[in-house]
């Protein structure tokens, strides 16, 4: 997030930071499944082409970041 453009999302779901995980993959990607985000794209540990938030407290942190409140709905 860190190195070029990024696209922030929220998603607001039941079990939304546990289903987001599971799609993008594990956070090293020759451990993620396969045709996950990571799995499919992802270069290296540092280099992950993805970041979920791990927790929603941390989900909420992370989402105060990218966006104010009235940009959340």
């Amino acid at each position: 997030m860190t190195r070029g453009p990024i696209v922030a999302a929220v998603l607001e779901k039941e079990n939304a930071v546990e289903d987001f995980r599971t799609l993008i993959g594990a956070t090293n990607p020759a451990d993620a499944a396969e045709g996950t985000i990571r799995k499919l794209y992802a270069a290296s540990i540092g280099e992950n082409a993805a970041h979920g938030s791990d927790s929603d407290e941390n989900a909420a942190i992370e989402s105060a970041f990218h966006f104010a409140g009235r940009d959340m709905f």
